[in-house]
C-alpha cells in the first residue's frame, strides 16, 4: 500500500487525459519559477519566497498581487479556480525543497512533509463583506473581514483512507475530498477469486483507521464586524474549516481577514425528503488567517490624510476641539465629553519584562439623574469608536458579556461563543442601565475591566480570551434620582470592587435652573414648529433627542471642529500609530499629586472618626454619621494608574512621543472634576449631617405610627413630633422626602397624609 506519489495535500485524483497533462506540468514549472526567480522591485535579487521556502519547510506564505506581477494567467486561475491551481502550487514547492536539497546534499536521502500554501491579498479583490457575495463565487478566491465568534476544539480529518475487503483482504488508498467533504469508497472490489472465479460481494469493505493518513482540523464561526452591519439588520455568520498549519491561530473575539475557497455542503438537518436534494449551505475552506489590524493599519490610510492628520495635531487647540467635537448636540457637560474623548483615544498598554501586561484603555461610569443625555453620550461613542457594541445591563447575563461554552446541536460538541467584551476587543464596550444588571453578572467583568481577560474554565475547556475593552458604563441612583438626603454609599449601589475599576466617574444631576430651563423649552418648541432641525437627527427623533437632556444639554445648531467621519478616522490613526509615554519629571509631579490624594483621604476620614458633637446623638444619629463619612469610591494605586493613563490620552490626542506636564495637570484637573467630587460627595459638615440624621430618624418614627394605608393630620404630626424634640422644619423635610418617593400622599387638599408604602 502506497500513497499518492507526489504527497501532496488534496491534490488532483482519478484519471488523466494526455491532452490535460502537458498543461498540468507547464502550470507546475510556471509555479516553481515564480518561487525560485521572483524578486520584488524595491528589492533586487532577493528572492523572498525562496528563501522563506529554505527557512519554513511546512508552509508558505505567498501574497496574490506578487503571483499576478510575476504571471497574470497564475493569478486568474489561483482567483478562479484556486481548488485546481493550489494543489499544483504545493507540488511545485516540495520539488524545489527536494531539488534544493539534491543540490547542496547529494547522496543523502530526506523525506519531505508536504508544503501548505498560505495564500492572502495584500489588494483587497472581489466581493468586499459577507453580504456581498453570491452564488456566482462558489468554488472562487474570497476575501473577508469579521469577528471569529466560535472555535471548535482540534479534530483529525483523513486525508486519505485506507480500505480492506472483508472477502480477499485486499486494501485500496481512497483519496477524501478536502474541506467538509468525505471519501467515495468503491462500491465492488476489483479482485477476483481464482477458484470459484467469482467477484468479492459488494460492499465488503472496512476501514483501516490506524493506516490511514490525517490532518488537523478546526471548525470557525466568522461574524460581520459590528460597523458593517446595516442599521436594524442581523449579523450574519460563516462558517469556516481551517486545516493543518491553520488550526489553533486564533481564539473568540479575534478581527482577521479570511482568505478562502468559497464552498457549499449539505448538512445532516438538510437530508430529510427529496425535495431539500439541491439545497446547499456555504461555509469557507481557509487558505490563510491574517489580524485585521496588522493587514489594514498602515494601508487603509492614504498620504493625503496622514499629512492632514498630522498638521491636525499641531494646532494648539486640538484637545478642545476634539472634547467640543464629541457629541455636539448636546450642550453642556464639557468635563464628560472630555472624559469620553480621552476614553475614545485611551493611553498606551504596556508588556511587563515577566510578560505580563497593564492596560492603556480608560473606563468611564456616568451616574446620575434621568434625562439628563448619559444614553446619548453612549449612542455617539457607538458611532464615533472604530470598535464598539452597545448593550444594556437588564438584558445582559455575565456570559453575554464574557463568554459561553455552548454545545452544538447536531454533533454535541463544546465550543467557545464569545460575548461583547471579547467581541470589542481593542474598542469599546458601551453598558446602558448597568445598574439594573445582577451583582452576579457585574463580578463576572472584574477580571475583563482590569487584567482585559476571561478566564473559561467550563465543559473541560479551559483557556484565556483577550478583552481589551474600555467600558463606557451608564447607571441611576437606586432610587431613579439622586438624594440629597442620603450618604453617597446609598446613591452609589455599586461594589467598591468595580468602581475602583473605573478610571473617571461623573455624578451627573438634573438641578433646576430658570434661566437653563427656559432656554430648554425654547429649543424643544423650536424643534416641535419645524424652526430648526439638528442635522444629523433622524425624522420624528429630533424632539425626543432635545427634550430627553435636560440639565442644560440643549442640543447645539453650530457645527462641530471636527466632523464625525473625520474624528473617528482620527482616532484610529492615533491609536495605531502614537504610543506616548511619561516624561520623568512629568512622573515625579504625579507621584506628589497622588501622595497629595492619599493624604487628603486619611486627614478626611481621621477627622470624621475623631470629631465631637457638641448636641448629644441618638444612637441612629451616630451610626448615619459614622457610616455616611465613608465615601465607597476608594483611592488606591489603580486610581495612580488611571492619571497615567489619562495623561497618556491626552499626549495621543496632539500624536505626542511622551506626556509632559501640561498633560499631566489636564488629568489631574480632569481627574478632580470626576472622581475626587464622587469621592466626596457624601463628605458633609456636622451640622449638616445632624440635620440629614435627625430628618432621617424623623421618617422612620412616622413610619412606625403609620400603617400601610393610615390617615394622619398634618398639624397633629407636627405636634406629636414637636414633643419627641423634632422642629417643624425637620418634620416638613422628612415628610416631603417621602412624598417625593412616594411612600406618603396628600388628601383633603394637603391637610392630611396618607402612607403608600
Amino acid at each position: 500500500m502506497a500513497f499518492d506519489e507526489g504527497g501532496v495535500y488534496y491534490a488532483f485524483q482519478g484519471d488523466e487525459d494526455q491532452q490535460d497533462l502537458r498543461p498540468r506540468a507547464q502550470t507546475i514549472a510556471d509555479f516553481k519559477d515564480f518561487i525560485t526567480k521572483f524578486y520584488p522591485a524595491n528589492q533586487q535579487q532577493t528572492f523572498i519566497y525562496r528563501d522563506k521556502l529554505m527557512k519554513n519547510h511546512a508552509s508558505l506564505e505567498v501574497d496574490l498581487v506578487h503571483v499576478r506581477e510575476f504571471n497574470q494567467e497564475l493569478g486568474d486561475g489561483l482567483e478562479n479556480k484556486p481548488a485546481e491551481y493550489l494543489p499544483l502550487f504545493e507540488r511545485a514547492a516540495k520539488e524545489v525543497l527536494q531539488e534544493d536539497h539534491q543540490l547542496t546534499a547529494e547522496g543523502e536521502e530526506q523525506a519531505f512533509e508536504d508544503v501548505q500554501l498560505l495564500l492572502f491579498s495584500s489588494q483587497p479583490f472581489g466581493p468586499q463583506g459577507m453580504r456581498s457575495i453570491t452564488s456566482g463565487r462558489v468554488s472562487q478566491l474570497v476575501q473577508i473581514s469579521g469577528i471569529v465568534t466560535s472555535c471548535s476544539k482540534q479534530k483529525h480529518k483523513a486525508s486519505y483512507l485506507t480500505v480492506q475487503c472483508k472477502e480477499c483482504r485486499a486494501t485500496q488508498v481512497v483519496p477524501c475530498k478536502p474541506g467538509l467533504g468525505g471519501a467515495l469508497l468503491p462500491r465492488r472490489c476489483e479482485t477476483v477469486d481464482p477458484v470459484t472465479n467469482t467477484p468479492c460481494p459488494p460492499n465488503s469493505w472496512v476501514v483501516l483507521g490506524e493506516r490511514s493518513r490525517y490532518v488537523d482540523q478546526q471548525t470557525l464561526k466568522l461574524q460581520e464586524r459590528p460597523e458593517d452591519i446595516p442599521t436594524g439588520e442581523l449579523p450574519r455568520t460563516l462558517l469556516m474549516v481551517a486545516d493543518r498549519h491553520l488550526v489553533g491561530r486564533v481564539t473568540p473575539g479575534s478581527r482577521l481577514v479570511v482568505t478562502g475557497i468559497y464552498c457549499t455542503h449539505r448538512s445532516a438537518a438538510m437530508d430529510k425528503g427529496p425535495a431539500n436534494a439541491t439545497l446547499q449551505l456555504p461555509y469557507l475552506r481557509v487558505v490563510d488567517l491574517q489580524e485585521d489590524s496588522q493587514a489594514h493599519a498602515d494601508d487603509s490610510f492614504s498620504n493625503a490624510e496622514r499629512q492632514a492628520f498630522l498638521d491636525l495635531s499641531h494646532d494648539p487647540d486640538i484637545i478642545p476641539k476634539i472634547a467640543a467635537s464629541i457629541a455636539p448636540k448636546i450642550r453642556g457637560h464639557d468635563d464628560i465629553k472630555m472624559a469620553i474623548a480621552c476614553l475614545l483615544f485611551g493611553g498606551s498598554r504596556k508588556i511587563m519584562p515577566d510578560g505580563t501586561a497593564r492596560r492603556g484603555d480608560i473606563n468611564v461610569l456616568l451616574l446620575g439623574d434621568p434625562s439628563v443625555g448619559k444614553s446619548q453620550f453612549l449612542k455617539f461613542v457607538s458611532k464615533v469608536a472604530p470598535i464598539c457594541v452597545y448593550t444594556s445591563g437588564k438584558g445582559s447575563s455575565a456570559a453575554g458579556l464574557t463568554a459561553a461554552v455552548v454545545q452544538d446541536a447536531s454533533s454535541r460538541e463544546f465550543f467557545l461563543e464569545g460575548g461583547a467584551m471579547v467581541l470589542a476587543d481593542g474598542g469599546v464596550v458601551c453598558i446602558d442601565e448597568f445598574d439594573k444588571m445582577r451583582p452576579e453578572d457585574r463580578v463576572a467583568i472584574h477580571e475583563a475591566m482590569e487584567q482585559q481577560t476571561i478566564s473559561i474554565a467550563k465543559a473541560g475547556i479551559t483557556t484565556v480570551l483577550k478583552s481589551r475593552t474600555s467600558v463606557l458604563a451608564a447607571a441611576n441612583p437606586p432610587s431613579g434620582r439622586y438624594d440629597d438626603l442620603s450618604s453617597a454609599s446609598d446613591n452609589i449601589d455599586l461594589q467598591t470592587t468595580i468602581l475602583s475599576r473605573f478610571d473617571l466617574i461623573f455624578i451627573v444631576r438634573d438641578v433646576p435652573d430658570e434661566a437653563r430651563d427656559q432656554d430648554i423649552a425654547r429649543h424643544v418648541l423650536s424643534v416641535h414648529s419645524g424652526a430648526s432641525r439638528p442635522q444629523g437627527v433622524a425624522r420624528g427623533g429630533g424632539a425626543a433627542a432635545a427634550g430627553g437632556n435636560a440639565n442644560g444639554d440643549v442640543a447645539s445648531d453650530s457645527d462641530p471642529p471636527i466632523d464625525e467621519v473625520t474624528l473617528k478616522r482620527f482616532i484610529k490613526y492615533c491609536r495605531s500609530h502614537c504610543f506616548p509615554r511619561m516624561e520623568e519629571q512629568s512622573a515625579g509631579r504625579l507621584v506628589a499629586k497622588y501622595v497629595e490624594l492619599r493624604d487628603k483621604a486619611r486627614q478626611a476620614k481621621a477627622s470624621s472618626e475623631g470629631e465631637d458633637y457638641p448636641i448629644p446623638m441618638t444612637a441612629r444619629q451616630a451610626k448615619a454619621s459614622s457610616e455616611g463619612e465613608d465615601s465607597p469610591i476608594p483611592m488606591t494605586v489603580r486610581q495612580l494608574e488611571a492619571l497615567v493613563r489619562i495623561s497618556e490620552s491626552f499626549a495621543r490626542m496632539s500624536l505626542a512621543a511622551e506626556a509632559d506636564d501640561g498633560h499631566v495637570a489636564a488629568a489631574f484637573d480632569l481627574f478632580t472634576k470626576s472622581t475626587i467630587n464622587a469621592m466626596n460627595a457624601g463628605l458633609i459638615n456636622s451640622s449638616e449631617r445632624l440635620e440629614v440624621s435627625a430628618t432621617q430618624d424623623v421618617e422612620a418614627r412616622l413610619c412606625e405610627r403609620l400603617h400601610i394605608g393610615g390617615h394622619v393630620s398634618y398639624r397633629r404630626l407636627l405636634e406629636d413630633m414637636a414633643g419627641l424634640g423634632y422642629s417643624n422644619q425637620q418634620v416638613g423635610l422628612a415628610v416631603k422626602v417621602m412624598l417625593s418617593r412616594g411612600q406618603l400622599r396628600r388628601k383633603a387638599e394637603g391637610k392630611m397624609l396618607e402612607r403608600c408604602q
